[in-house]
């Protein structure tokens, strides 16, 4: 299976490892460690170098408790550094819910959106067939219509940018406050489910699309680890998974033997737990892993391939 992307054609046939470049000063792992266009330009090149597949750039945090980031300061963290690293020859990918910033990355030559908020796809379906997707990702429309429509317009406009679908619960502002209940799984393949007909009502064909449960977002640790533990029914929805991991407090309270210890459990000593989450994501069938220590994933995922082939002989 290949995920089409604006420039790319990538083969999921073998699992794909996706860097995280953060270029913000408040990210709960490695903010302002990255925060400006030399030092970020410079981290891609090193992740590159470390196995990278995919580059992932953010400028706004996601983590629990964080405010929004206003637009134009978005466009000023973000806008610089791709017009530099789509220069490197690998996909890249824009880490955005904002309309306005998909439209700018996308005109620069970006090959991904990543939205946690899946295009808005908790927004009605559009109804009114006079709106065309060129008028909703050229902004003419936008005045009058949810932005839920804007984002889906910017993709639809777009011949074949990849874009990944992302459940989250809630907001960062409030996910963890008041957390999923239930089980999560099913609500999330419907969830995925609805977004996947709002993309496919814009013209998004199916091979550009992928799917990621949102680990952390809205979701208890047991929550969490439940969709590890069941990834092969998040399969169940036809499409090829990314799974993040990297560094989440999930993983803390997993390897801490306190309570006491889990919010200051350094983020450097979350590494070896987030390469035996992705290492467990791909077993399960994950197609790409989100991640911020590429080079011990990337040696880690080599391991697991040897260990199938030998299994295969």
């Amino acid at each position: 299976m290949n995920w089409q992307t604006s420039r790319f054609s990538i083969d999921l046939a073998s699992p794909k490892v996706m860097g995280i470049v953060n270029v913000t000063p408040d990210s709960f792992s490695d903010g302002g460690h990255h925060d400006s266009t030399v030092a970020a330009l410079r981290h891609c090149e090193n992740l590159l170098k470390a196995g990278a597949d995919i580059l992932d750039i953010g400028g706004e945090s996601s983590r629990p408790g964080a405010q929004p980031l206003p637009l134009q300061a978005e466009l000023d963290r973000v806008v610089p550094l791709v017009a530099e690293a789509v220069k490197l020859g690998v996909p890249i990918s824009v880490d955005t819910y904002k309309p306005a910033v998909m439209q700018a990355v996308l005109d620069l030559g970006a090959d991904i959106i990543n939205d946690i908020r899946a295009l808005h796809a908790n927004a009605p379906l559009l109804q009114d067939s006079r709106v065309t997707p060129q008028q909703l990702g050229r902004g003419d429309a936008n005045q009058d219509l949810a932005p839920a429509l804007a984002a889906l317009g910017v993709v639809g406009a777009h011949p074949n940018c990849g874009i990944c679908l992302m459940h989250m619960h809630r907001d960062p502002q409030t996910m963890q406050l008041q957390t999923m209940q239930g089980d999560v799984v099913p609500q999330i393949l419907l969830f995925w489910k609805q977004a996947i007909e709002q993309a496919r009502g814009q013209g998004v064909d199916l091979s550009r699309i992928v799917l990621d449960p949102g680990i952390g977002f809205g979701k208890t640790v047991l929550q969490n680890f439940e969709l590890l533990a069941r990834q092969a029914e998040l399969l169940e929805a036809g499409l090829p998974l990314m799974v993040g991991w990297s560094r989440k407090s999930s993983l803390a309270v997993a390897v801490s033997t306190s309570l006491a210890t889990v919010a200051t459990l350094d983020v450097r000593d979350r590494m070896v737990p987030s390469v035996a989450a992705a290492v467990l994501a791909v077993e399960r069938g994950a197609s790409i892993v989100r991640v911020h220590d590429v080079r011990e994933t990337v040696q880690a995922l080599r391991v697991l391939k040897t260990c199938q082939q030998a299994g295969r002989k």
